[in-house]
């Protein structure tokens, strides 16, 4: 198999299984659409991708939407039916739209053509499957490509959608399809190891191993991801060639990313924005459940202008949209909207907030004396906290950093969970959103193994951290050990007298019940007791960064 995937597998179901319709092209107009299944089209591998193609009516040349998506494009997803609490209301898709796409009713309806593809080797394609390789990325151009050049075409191709049809984005924009006009990644991840199969070098165990069975539906040999996750430990070429040359995206981007999908997308689609080339790119980010985002009816009103603008020539407005809109949240479903021109947000003071092991407790000014806390990382009762309690408004945009002194008592490795709360008035926590359905998880999130501290020092900053996760660095029972621990971007507003609460802890910090789908890192390295020291020799802080930006609309 061409690209980095040369180890398949057969595919754990077929798509009769998954109750997929049978290949067969058919045509029909319903509802003011022409409507085509199965449409064929032809890429440089040989192999033929089959499209649903929507188009209006009557309508002339029309700019096209491509969806490139591994969860079958037969398959309509009504959100507020399969995920109930995921906030998306039933108005707001028609029985065309799939899981995580655009709705083809919708589109059609403002003058766009909407193209859905499987992607190549998934569902029925006559070809081996593999994702995020540079083979699919290439047929995905082929894809644009052909869209960009129907008779019902009028050259000028966006790209939509979310998770892995936003993901999917980066690698084929890097490739510069000349038909590619615009680019809406909307909470895509951009690292697959060290964003999803390892958080901070700890391994992820729940939704990793679910999300291959989710995309390897095929009739043919699919990637073994499972099988290189295991011969993949540490971040490699195959790892590599799985993130796309961000730098060498140009295209105009409207990217939208969120606080509340840690673990998942939110460090991938800001890294995305920070480090692609494009003149004309936009940032939002959100603290609402992801879906119900992407599917409100603000939501499509701004992805509408900004494709009118790119793909039609319409004004759209986007002169007056500020480089950076975000939520600053106070709690679940309360934010303020703030504007910036760019990310890291101008003007950030980044603060240092020292540990005192003594008293539990965070102080602008390091500890005088040395102190120690310790805690079994293998019970799921015991967590460290330390607290820092606000003498006015402050809020908090942006990346931080936990520096730890630690030492174990056995074993020769430890997993380190780090979460961060905000106490309304130093009483309860204020809860937030996270995934795309919980409304009672922190505000932030950070892991580390330690023996994957090593830093990367080209990329790592004073406020990120970045692993190599190249290499292990063992530890001795006793040895203290400086550990830097990226925690994900967020933002949030603390009022004077309420608390910021660090937690420490040896084992998943948030954990809904099974079968619920969410992250998890049960295969621990944690063997009895931990240690946290604090002091003049050990200085042990969280960095924060404290901004103050103009509210927007």
């Amino acid at each position: 198999m061409a690209g980095n995937s040369e180890r398949l597998r057969r595919a754990l179901n077929t798509p009769e299984f998954r109750g997929a319709r049978p290949r067969q092209y058919e045509r029909r107009v319903q509802d003011g659409m022409i409507v085509e299944r199965d449409v064929i089209v032809p890429t440089r591998c040989g192999h033929h991708l089959y499209v649903d193609l929507f188009r209006p009516a009557g309508a002339g040349k029309v700019p096209p939407l491509v969806v490139w998506t591994p969860y079958g494009k037969h398959d309509p997803a009504p959100l507020a039916t399969i995920y109930p609490a995921s906030g998306v209301k039933a108005e707001w898709q028609s029985d065309l739209t799939i899981f995580e796409a655009p709705d083809p009713v919708y589109w059609t309806g403002q003058g766009y053509a909407v193209v859905i593809a499987d992607t190549l080797g998934t569902w029925y394609s006559d070809a081996n499957a593999s994702f995020f390789s540079p083979q699919e990325a290439q047929a995905h151009y082929d894809l644009i490509e052909w869209a960009g050049t129907q008779e019902w075409s009028n050259g000028k191709v966006g790209l939509s959608g979310v998770s892995y049809l936003a993901s999917s984005q980066w690698k084929v924009a890097a490739l510069q399809p000349p038909h590619l006009a615009a680019i809406n990644p909307w909470e895509g991840w951009s690292d697959t190891y060290n964003e999803i199969v390892r958080h901070g070098g700890i391994p992820e165990t729940f939704f990793w191993p679910y999300i291959q069975t989710r995309w390897g539906v095929s009739e043919n040999l699919v990637e073994d991801l499972w099988a290189h996750t295991r011969e993949s430990e540490f971040f490699d070429e195959y790892w590599q060639s799985k993130i796309a040359k961000f730098e060498d995206i140009e295209v105009p981007a409207y990217v939208v990313a969120s606080w509340s999908d840690h673990g998942v997308h939110t460090r991938g689609t800001l890294e995305g924005y920070k480090r692609i080339s494009s003149p004309r790119k936009w940032l939002e980010v959100h603290g609402s459940k992801k879906w119900a985002y992407y599917y409100e009816p603000q939501s499509i009103a701004r992805q509408t202008a900004f494709f009118d603008h790119f793909l039609k020539g319409e004004e759209g407005g986007l002169e007056d949209w500020p480089k950076v809109r975000l939520h600053v949240r106070d709690r679940a479903g309360a934010a303020t909207q703030k504007r910036a021109e760019q990310w890291p947000v101008e003007g950030t003071e980044y603060r240092k907030l020292y540990l005192d092991a003594a008293d539990a407790s965070l102080h602008s000014e390091p500890p005088t004396s040395a102190a120690e806390a310790r805690y079994d990382p293998l019970d799921d009762a015991q967590e460290l906290h330390f607290d820092y309690r606000f003498g006015e408004d402050t809020d908090l945009v942006g990346h931080m950093k936990l520096r730890l002194f630690v030492s174990i008592e056995q074993g020769e490795d430890m997993d380190i969970f780090v979460a961060l709360d905000k106490l309304d008035q130093g009483e309860k926590p204020a809860p937030f959103i996270h995934w795309a359905v919980f409304e009672d998880a922190p505000m932030a999130f950070g892991w580390l193994r330690l023996s994957r501290r090593e830093l990367d020092e080209e990329r790592s900053t004073e406020f990120q951290p970045v692993l190599t996760n190249r290499s292990e660095l063992r530890v001795r029972p006793g040895e203290v050990i400086q550990a830097d621990i990226e925690i994900l971007p967020s933002g949030t507003r603390f009022a004077a007298g309420d608390v910021l609460r660090l937690r420490i802890k040896g084992r998943d910090i948030f954990t809904p019940p099974k079968p619920q789908l969410y992250s998890r890192h049960e295969d621990t390295v944690n063997l009895g007791t931990q240690h946290l020291h604090t002091g003049p020799e050990a200085q042990s802080y969280l960095l924060v960064p404290v901004t103050d930006l103009p509210e927007t609309e």
